[in-house]
């Protein structure tokens, strides 16, 4: 730590001192015999940072009683010598320039902060007071390190940022609360579980009490019913009150003569308790309840169907599979297909789920993609695929429903060539590409054969001539194909 040098010039100075710090009354009563080194002393003990400032502003000596603020300042070669609003950043050289006016006045001290760029990137926060000393016109700035101050301050104000966060979360959740209850077809009320008194209704409730809404918000919600549903209701929410959670209870309004089902649940509000009472119309249940009925036959004929049917998820493993695909892929229950990746039975590893999943992302839908699905015994079963894209709570899944085709395949030819260009295109995804180029070859030479025997009327020397074909090399390949008729152009050559 540096100590500030050529002290000869800090005699009589106490008295400036004091008055600085605002300590003694009678400075030079109470300490007459200060000299220059304890003067220095003084003033690197009252500081952080002090520096002693020439009249042309530029910094003669440093006091430093941190080593710590000393590397982040990097004062001991690069300050002295320097002009001091040099040191400090931009928006702090007004500052500088007004504490040297200021004790070259021998005007009262103020404090100023200044802030000096550091090698470590961050600025240093100083907090400094400037006395002028002796008659050269030195200057004298006590600096105070507000790095700690400057730490609680960003503490406080990101722990005010994140209170402030909070609070507009609280005020977000608040308004989404307040839209849906607001706008809720089916009827909300909120009960003060102590006294059962209504504390709030939503418009839907509103509606279905009527005319009798000015007497459940003033005498409870047992008022909009039936007396002899009164008991009923009574026990729901008393039950409630005391467990958490009851059985529904069906009651009949009043003044409409409406038959609704009511269910309650408890919940805390601060240091209250309330109740969350709902209302649907008994109807609306009962239509609910089909609907699920309905379903459930559907999902019972999905599950006996004869063609298999499976649920994947976007990554291509299975979520559910009926009977028939277990069969299909000779699985004994669905426990071993699920959370399984289909490509494990279905198709070429790899590709063909990925294809399937690629095009029913693009397009929404597909159908009948020839593949096949390898049983895990190890047979092989030819299957025509058609899916759809579903969305599943924001998360796409996808249907694939996987039809048996081996027997209608069963009546191509057994070495599986193709017969026509369409047909090649059926064979994609079950002969090998080096298979297919050969056949397609083939599919190709036939068509052009056929098409130049029609368009020269069938004269072979005609048809060998547009092809570009000797007579023998024409008459090779419609042996081969077995076209035209081969033993009457014989006949005729002989």
């Amino acid at each position: 730590m540096s100590r500030i040098r050529n002290g000869c010039w800090l005699g009589g100075l106490t008295w400036r001192i004091a008055a600085l710090f605002k300590a003694f009354d009678s400075p030079t009563t109470s300490l007459p015999d200060l000299d220059a080194s304890a003067a220095a002393a003084l003033i690197a003990a009252a500081s952080d940072l002090a520096l002693v400032i020439d009249e042309t502003g530029a910094i003669l000596d440093v006091s430093l009683n941190s080593e710590d603020l000393a590397r982040d300042l990097d004062i001991r070669h690069a300050w002295l010598h320097r002009p001091w609003a040099d040191t400090v950043t931009p928006e702090s050289r007004p500052k500088v320039d007004m504490l040297l006016r200021d004790a070259a006045a021998s005007a009262a001290p103020r404090w100023r902060h200044l802030n000096h760029p550091s090698h470590r990137g961050a600025t240093v926060p100083i907090l400094y007071s400037a006395v002028r000393v002796g008659d050269a016109g030195r200057v004298v700035a006590f600096g105070r390190d507000l790095r700690a101050v400057s730490e609680l301050q960003q503490r406080l104000v990101d722990a005010q940022q994140s209170l402030e966060h909070d609070y507009a979360r609280l005020r977000d959740m608040e308004t989404r609360y307040r839209l849906l209850f607001q706008m809720s077809s089916e009827a909300v009320v909120i009960l003060d579980a102590a006294t059962l008194r209504v504390s709030e209704a939503n418009p839907a409730a509103h509606a279905l009490f009527g005319t009798a809404t000015k007497r459940v918000l003033a005498r409870g919600l047992v008022q909009a019913f039936a007396p002899q549903n009164a008991d009923s209701l009574s026990t729901l929410l008393n039950t409630v009150r005391a467990v958490g959670r009851g059985e529904e209870v069906h009651a009949t309004l009043e003044e409409s003569g409406q038959e609704v089902v009511i269910s309650a649940s408890l919940f805390r509000e601060g240091t209250a308790s309330l109740m969350l009472v709902r209302l649907t119309p008994a109807e609306h249940v009962h239509a609910t309840a089909a609907s699920s009925a309905a379903q459930s036959k559907l999902l019972a004929l999905v599950e006996s169907a004869p063609d298999g049917f499976v649920v994947i998820g976007a990554d291509g493993r299975i979520i559910t599979a009926n009977a028939a695909f277990l069969a299909q892929a000779q699985l004994a229950n669905e426990d071993q297909a699920r959370g399984q990746n289909l490509d494990r039975w279905l198709g070429r590893q790899g590709v063909d789920v990925a294809v399937l999943i690629a095009n029913l992302r693009q397009r929404g839908s597909m159908r009948l993609f020839a593949t096949i699905i390898r049983g895990e015994a190890g047979t092989t079963t030819q299957v025509e695929v058609s899916g759809v894209a579903l969305a599943n709570g924001g998360q796409p899944c996808f249907g694939l429903a996987t039809r048996d085709v081996g027997r209608r395949l069963s009546a191509e030819p057994a070495n599986g060539e193709p017969r026509s260009a369409e047909h090649l295109a059926e064979l994609i995804g079950r002969v090998p590409l080096k298979e297919l180029v050969r056949q397609s070859t083939d599919v190709i030479e036939r068509l052009c054969i056929e098409t130049a025997l029609n368009m020269t009327g069938d004269n072979r020397a005609s048809a060998a001539e547009m092809l570009g074909l000797s007579r023998q090399s024409f008459y090779v390949k419609l042996r081969r194909y077995g076209l035209g008729d081969l033993a009457t152009e014989a006949g005729d050559a002989s």
